[in-house]
């Protein structure tokens, strides 16, 4: 996976790790049967991580979406790469990747440019895909509150269930929002340590370790 190349602090970009995209993907799956055959929203893709995590479990279509342009080219190259065995810059097929067996079924994945804080405005979108998945902003370096903006954008688009990572710290918080949105469920359902990479200037440390949730959500009818 290509991660950010210059990645933005007011949109609080950080990849997001392989092992936290495979345990929210294999619990939201093998656990809940969110992703296998189902429409798949990853909101904020940046660099397409758990979209193309919701694509290798057998999602029937995926959509990543992501207000930054330079995050949306490098989320295509992965696409191309990981899913399709092509070379982002030529097209060739990487060597390292087998070809498609014609049994198999082929990925459905799209990307779209635009701010998430808009989707609630659009009725258009209301109950579009069947799950969310996001890893939000924090809202500690950017916009205060933008990690339950998220959260509102991901129930307006949701019919069946939400997974997001917020920090530990904030579970009080998140679960009562929650409760006075329209969930009818909302848990952690998982307590992940998080690896920070040293990202950007001001980091005096290589990286920091952050405790999340992974939180499962689902709305009312």
């Amino acid at each position: 996976m290509e991660v950010f190349e210059r990645p933005k602090i007011e949109l609080e970009q950080y990849p997001t790790s392989a092992h936290i995209a495979s345990r929210m993907l294999f619990t939201a799956e093998h656990t809940f049967g969110d992703i296998a055959s189902r429409t798949v929203v990853d909101l904020g893709t940046g660099t397409g991580m758990l979209g193309i995590a919701a694509a290798m479990m057998g999602a029937g279509h995926v959509l990543g979406i992501d207000v930054d342009e330079d995050a949306l080219e490098i989320a295509k190259r992965n696409v191309r790469g990981i899913l399709f065995g092509e070379d982002g810059e030529d097209g060739d097929e990487v060597d390292e990747v087998d070809e498609v067996d014609d049994a198999d079924p082929v990925p459905s994945c799209e990307l779209l440019h635009m701010d998430v804080t808009r989707i609630p405005l659009m009725p258009s979108l209301r109950n579009c895909c069947d799950t969310v998945v996001t890893n939000p902003p924090f809202g500690t370096k950017g916009k205060k509150g933008i990690d339950v903006e998220f959260l509102r954008a991901a129930f307006h688009l949701s019919t069946r269930a939400v997974y997001s990572l917020h920090k530990t710290s904030t579970r009080d918080y998140i679960g009562k929002w929650a409760a006075r949105n329209g969930a009818v469920s909302a848990e952690p359902i998982v307590e992940l340590r998080y690896d920070l990479p040293k990202t950007y200037g001001f980091h005096r440390q290589n990286s920091v370790d952050v405790m999340v949730d992974v939180w499962r959500f689902e709305k009312a009818e």
